[in-house]
């Protein structure tokens, strides 16, 4: 498979699961308990004040940096195909995402996505095309509402919330902490419409360790996307993760997909000396968003 082949397949993956994240649905603005209705009102207060400062522990491991840059090895898995190259992961606050691949010992940039919160960039080197869409170029997308913050939030290992774009102070009650959880992860979660959300976090440290996405609908099938983090290193005075792998499952093509990426980071840095966005040359050619998501979704 094409490197950029596996490229336009994340992008579509994680734009469908977005596009589902970001529906608006009324949240519950109270801490749910699993434990709250056999509680007494006494011992319901001090759940619901352990649950929140569980939460609180766990928002309060995010870093500060405006900048993350790293390299990294990139490794894709579809079906019985393979993909592992050598890669950097620009990243800037509310900004952009932005991945690059090379191609091994030589060094030459071969792919590049790029997400910012206005549109997706995907650049093809060895072929000289790139796509550019704008969010509401497609139906799907507009008609949910994508939040690009629901993304940033899943590359820089924090909690977030559906269709904003950050969590504050006086949202952190409407997540539901399971207190009668037992072992070294607590899950912590939120419902909203068809779309469940569950980050399991380290018990001791309050650090994110797991995030869950599961879409449930008879209409347009099942899909879940599975983040894994470890490999936790300094990063000022926080850790982040230096290794994130993540698959996407799916069944609302014809057929059961799975793509799985693993991103393996080096050495962090926090330098801004970088361009924000990038430009593409006018000899490139520009594919069709909707004539790739169509080859894409049908496979």
């Amino acid at each position: 498979m094409k490197k950029t082949h596996i490229f336009l397949t994340l992008f579509a993956g994680l734009m469908a699961f977005t596009s589902c994240g970001a529906q608006k649905a009324a949240v519950k603005d109270t801490v749910t308990l699993s434990s709250a209705s056999k509680a007494t009102p006494k011992t319901a207060k001090a759940d619901h004040l352990q649950s929140l400062a569980f939460v609180q522990r766990v928002s309060d491991q995010k870093v500060y940096a405006q900048n993350i840059v790293s390299s990294m090895t990139f490794t894709a898995t579809m079906g019985d195909k393979e993909i592992t190259v050598p890669g950097s992961l620009h990243m800037r606050r509310d900004k952009v995402i932005r991945l690059q691949l090379f191609i091994p010992l030589l060094g030459s940039e071969v792919g590049r996505l790029e997400f910012t919160p206005n549109y997706v960039l995907v650049i093809d080197r060895m072929h000289k095309e790139y796509l550019k869409g704008d969010y509401n170029q497609l139906d799907f997308l507009r008609d949910n509402g994508l939040n690009f913050y629901s993304l940033q939030a899943l590359f820089w290992n924090q909690l977030f919330l559906p269709g904003t774009q950050k969590v504050g102070e006086g949202d952190l009650s409407r997540y539901t902490v399971k207190t009668d959880e037992m072992g070294t992860l607590r899950p912590i979660t939120l419902q909203n419409g068809n779309m469940t959300f569950t980050w399991k976090a380290d018990t001791a440290s309050a650090r994110i360790l797991q995030t869950d996405v599961n879409y449930k609908s008879a209409v347009h099938g099942n899909s879940s996307l599975v983040w894994l983090y470890s490999d936790f290193k300094a990063l000022g005075n926080k850790m982040f993760p230096a290794t994130q792998s993540f698959s996407f499952t799916t069944t609302a093509t014809k057929k059961t997909q799975k793509c799985t990426v693993r991103l393996e980071l080096g050495k962090f840095k926090t330098d801004s000396d970088w361009e924000e966005q990038s430009t593409v040359s006018d000899r490139y050619k520009q594919m069709d968003v909707k004539d790739v998501f169509g080859k894409i979704l049908s496979m």
